[in-house]
């Protein structure tokens, strides 16, 4: 499984979870489902985890559904959901495991002290339960 990355919307991510640092920050990848995933666009989304956001992200739902609706505006797909781990590797966490969606290819971008440092890439397999790492590609 690969995930297609432009350098440009990377660094958005990146930039992202450096601003938001030390709270998760969120957002979704908006591109081609195709094989390989292309990802054309990023959109911020905001965290609505209340006082957990330093150690997890909550999209609200209706935000979900306007970056689909906007991204089939485009002829495009909302293929994924980026966020950040500060002061943590760029896996999943239980907390992921536990909401993720087997379509949608995650993003992680590990922040130390307000640097971006790694940045990882899954896809959730329902049927053993857990993640598998996507290769990133940039374009």
């Amino acid at each position: 499984m690969t995930l297609e990355i432009t350098r440009a919307v990377l660094q958005a991510i990146q930039d992202h979870a450096r601003d938001a640092y030390p709270e998760e920050c969120c957002g979704f990848l908006i591109g081609r489902s195709t094989d390989p995933r292309r990802v054309a666009e990023s959109h911020r989304a905001r965290n609505v985890a209340g006082e957990s956001r330093s150690r997890r992200y909550v999209i609200d739902p209706l935000e979900l559904l306007h970056a689909d609706d906007d991204a089939r505006k485009k002829s495009l797909d909302l293929i994924g959901v980026y966020h950040s781990h500060p002061d943590h590797p760029a896996e999943p966490s239980e907390y992921d495991r536990s909401r993720a969606a087997s379509w949608l290819s995650y993003v992680i971008v590990s922040v130390v002290d307000r640097h971006p440092k790694d940045v990882t890439a899954w896809r959730f397999d329902e049927a053993t339960g857990s993640f598998r790492r996507e290769e990133i590609v940039l374009r």
